[in-house]
Parts: structure tokens; C-alpha cells; sequence
């Protein structure tokens, strides 16, 4: 086994840990629906930028792994299924608020995944603009990554309530930016590079949300002190 196909190996299960993480996520907002169907708050706290900016991610690696030579199966399935997943996130965010606003963002995500569907069955014949094209898009969306996760962040600090926020999907995305960093340097950073940028932003961004459950955590803990007589 080379060592790309080591770290190819252990990104795909770590990614579908991650999706799996996504997976809880869409699994808590449904549950907090049916427990609080009446108050219409079952994303509370989501942030509607930071799933927009996930859901391009993942939609930036399908892309860029069937733009490259070779196919790179590791990297193009996994995120296919997590960006239709993140899609259904988005779909209930839309729904739970009904705004003009989600039902664009919605649009826009559907829109792009059809696309990357024809550009994966013409991905042979438009390799190199693929390629291009999937870079810049990466790049675009370490920046948004980064602006996105901030707005999360700030959401969090000021309500000093993690609300829907799963705490499993950052720490098994958390686990995917490590090895997708791995395999990245194992196929080569001339090629890969992109995929560095991305996945170090993102895990910066998961190591601070995660330290803020601790931060509410014992913030509440606290305020219950400071109550008791």
C-alpha cells in the first residue's frame, strides 16, 4: 500500500465520520422540530453563512478530486454525500425560516451541486478548466470558511448558547481536516496545495467552536453558582 492510498484509506473513513457528524447535525435540528414544533426554532443559533460556506466546501473538493489526473476517488465520493447532506441542512434552515434569503441560498446550493453532476459525466473533456476552476473556488471558500465560522463564533459568544450547534459534526470535521492535510502532502503540495489552505481553515475554525462549548459550559456553571444562596 503507497502511502497516498494509506492516507486516501483513512480520509475516506474520517470523512464519513465527518458525514456522519453532518448526519447528527440534520438528525438534531429534526429533533429539536418535533420537540418544539410550535416555537419554529429549530435552527436556532445555525448560522444559515457558515452551512452556506460548508456546503461549498465540500462541493470545492467533489470538484477539484475529478478535475485532477488521476480521478481521485478518496476525495471526490465522500464529499459528494457530505455536500448532499449539508444540502439538507440547508433545506431545513429554509424551512424553519422561511425567509428569501435561505430559499436563495438554498437555490443557489441545489444549482451548483446539478452542476457539478455535468461536469463530473464531462470532467475528461474539461480537465484543466475543471482544475482551475475548482482551485479558485477552494480559495474563495477558505476565506468565506474563515468568515463564515467567525459569524458562527460571534453568534455563539453572544447568546452564550450553543443552541442547535452539534457538537459532533465539528469534532469529526475537525478529525476529516487532519487527514484531508495527511493525504494532501502525501500526493504532493505542487498539486495539492489547495486543498492545505482549505482544510488548515477549517481546522482552526473547529478548534474554536469546540473550545466555546467548553466556554458555555462553564459559563453556565457559573451563573447557577452565583444563583444558589
Amino acid at each position: 500500500m503507497t502511502l497516498i492510498e494509506f492516507w486516501g484509506a483513512v480520509n475516506t473513513l474520517l470523512i464519513s465520520v465527518s458525514v456522519y457528524g453532518v448526519f447528527s447535525q440534520l438528525s438534531t435540528i429534526r429533533k429539536r422540530r418535533r420537540e418544539r414544533q410550535a416555537m419554529g426554532n429549530a435552527t436556532d443559533v445555525l448560522s444559515l453563512n457558515q452551512f452556506t460556506v460548508s456546503f461549498f466546501a465540500y462541493f470545492a473538493f467533489f470538484v477539484y478530486g475529478y478535475s485532477i489526473q488521476p480521478f481521485n476517488h478518496f476525495i471526490v465520493w465522500p464529499r459528494l454525500t457530505a455536500s448532499i447532506f449539508v444540502l439538507a441542512i440547508l433545506f431545513e434552515i429554509w424551512r424553519d425560516r422561511r425567509s428569501h434569503l435561505t430559499k436563495l441560498v438554498f437555490g443557489m446550493a441545489l444549482s451548483a451541486l446539478m452542476i457539478g453532476f455535468l461536469g463530473l459525466l464531462f470532467s475528461e473533456q474539461y480537465a484543466v478548466q475543471g482544475q482551475w476552476v475548482s482551485t479558485l473556488l477552494i480559495l474563495v471558500i477558505s476565506v468565506l470558511i474563515a468568515q463564515g465560522y467567525a459569524h458562527q463564533i460571534r453568534l455563539i459568544i453572544r447568546q452564550r448558547d450553543t443552541g442547535a450547534v452539534d457538537i459532533k459534526m465539528s469534532q469529526f470535521i475537525l478529525l476529516m481536516d487532519f487527514s484531508t492535510i495527511a493525504l494532501a502532502i502525501a500526493i504532493g503540495l505542487d498539486t495539492s496545495w489547495p486543498l492545505v489552505v482549505l482544510a488548515v481553515t477549517s481546522a482552526i475554525t473547529k478548534l474554536i467552536i469546540l473550545y466555546l462549548f467548553r466556554w458555555v459550559r462553564l459559563n453556565n456553571q457559573e451563573l447557577i453558582s452565583s444563583q444558589t444562596p
